[in-house]
């Protein structure tokens, strides 16, 4: 377990655009991509907003010979193969997904995938069209009926479609990565997670190269009413770019994103080999569970004891003390009860340092995207070392504490440590360290 493990490719699609630039210039001019959802009409929704991704073409990323396959894509396959095809350009990798005919930097053999992804959401139409025929002659859904009419007028391969696992399975066929894959489905924890199963499959010598991260699509009136019924949204109506806000006492709820945002991850002395641009090393990982109150097992406790123990062990690993960390991108959700949870999490570790520490959260940028939502960040915080700089605080005027930066432009920082870290609405929580390398 001593071989070491860097970051050398970021790929990420999110309601800010296509390709880390997009999202890095986003975050720098403090512009938010939450915006009125367009995908289906809103109005009959407690919440208008969403972070949604537009203007994507599956079938101009995937490979000639594949494009038949992407008929069977759910978008939230879509968003990983377009995530992994920008992430393994980004490293400057070679593989038969970008050219066929090309020698491939990795072999198959040596190449991973661990992704991290939600409960996908069938198509309204499609099961629309299915649950017409199993009515009885009153108009009621019949389970018989179900079974003997209504399921034929769905495609052969509509389930390929909906298994969460697609979205790994697509990408390591893409590339011809046969080695180790996994997908992980634990909400907002699950890319974090998933990186860093990355990490130890490479650490342990199982691979060279990994693709990790998450993707997930929850902008669908299913997915939509699940998360409103949940009362995680906000309700604000006004001016979307401002309905977000991690982390101030004006806090209501999060708005729905969708993202995909898969990193290249590689033994560190391979990638030095290649002379490829390292834009971090993991130095530090954390896992933990949180116990809720069993009468409301959703709600965090709010004494933060569950993410305290994910983020003390990523230090631990690390060999870092609070005083070496940087900068600190949480989850920052937006939802009252989770940022409490994650500010009272960070003043138990860091403690006096609590009001030194910049605090920065994605979530008002693209909105909360759920299994992809650490490796958007993560994303982020791989720029922000290698341009050494802070992106810009939005939407947080009247902190909750010492710990939350007031609205402030981005600036240039001596960046060497970022910790970030994710709880989940099931209360999986996960927290990295990256090292400027």
């Amino acid at each position: 377990m001593s071989r070491r493990v860097g970051i050398t490719g970021v790929g990420v699609i999110s309601a800010a655009g296509l390709g880390i630039d997009a999202l890095w210039d986003a975050v720098v001019a403090g512009q938010s991509a939450v915006r009125r959802i367009e995908r289906f009409d809103p109005d009959a929704w407690e919440t208008h907003v969403a972070g949604e991704v537009r203007d994507l073409s599956v079938s101009k990323i995937v490979p000639k010979h594949y494009r038949k396959a992407t008929k069977i894509m759910a978008l939230d396959i879509q968003l990983a193969v377009t995530a992994a095809d920008c992430a393994v350009r980004d490293a400057g990798l070679t593989t038969p997904g970008t050219d066929v005919d090309a020698p491939r930097s990795y072999p198959g053999e040596r190449t991973g995938v661990h992704i991290g992804a939600g409960l996908i959401a069938a198509d309204v139409e499609e099961l629309t069209a299915a649950l017409i025929e199993a009515r009885t002659d009153d108009g009621a859904f019949d389970m018989h009926a179900w079974g003997r009419d209504g399921m034929n007028h769905l495609t052969p391969l509509w389930l390929l479609k909906y298994l969460p696992n697609m979205l790994a399975c697509h990408v390591t066929i893409i590339h011809e990565a046969q080695g180790p894959s996994s997908t992980i489905t634990c909400s907002e924890a699950s890319a974090t997670l998933s990186m860093n199963e990355s990490v130890r499959v490479i650490q342990r010598g199982g691979a060279d190269v990994c693709f990790g991260g998450g993707a997930d699509s929850k902008i669908n009136p299913l997915a939509c009413y699940r998360q409103i019924a949940s009362g995680r949204v906000t309700d604000s109506l006004g001016d979307p770019a401002a309905a977000v806000r991690p982390f101030d006492s004006d806090a209501n709820g999060t708005a729905i994103g969708e993202a995909g945002a898969l990193l290249v991850m590689e033994e560190l002395a391979a990638a030095q080999t290649r002379d490829a641009r390292i834009y971090a090393e993991i130095v530090g990982f954390g896992a933990s569970h949180t116990l809720g109150d069993p009468a409301a097992p959703y709600d965090p406790p709010g004494d933060g004891r569950g993410l305290k123990q994910a983020i003390t062990a990523a230090l631990r690993q690390a060999d870092c003390q609070p005083a070496d960390i940087d900068l600190i991108i949480p989850t920052g959700l937006g939802i009252p009860t989770f940022d409490l949870e994650e500010l009272a999490a960070l003043q138990s570790v860091f403690g006096e340092r609590a009001a030194g520490t910049p605090i920065w959260s994605v979530t008002p940028y693209v909105g909360n995207s759920s299994a992809a939502h650490g490796a958007v960040a993560a994303a982020v915080a791989c720029r922000a070392l290698a341009e050494q700089t802070l992106p810009a605080t939005i939407n947080c005027d009247q902190p909750l504490g010492s710990f939350a930066t007031a609205t402030a432009p981005s600036k240039p920082a001596d960046l060497q440590h970022v910790l970030l870290f994710q709880t989940s609405y099931a209360g999986q929580n996960a927290a990295v360290i990256l090292k400027k390398v």
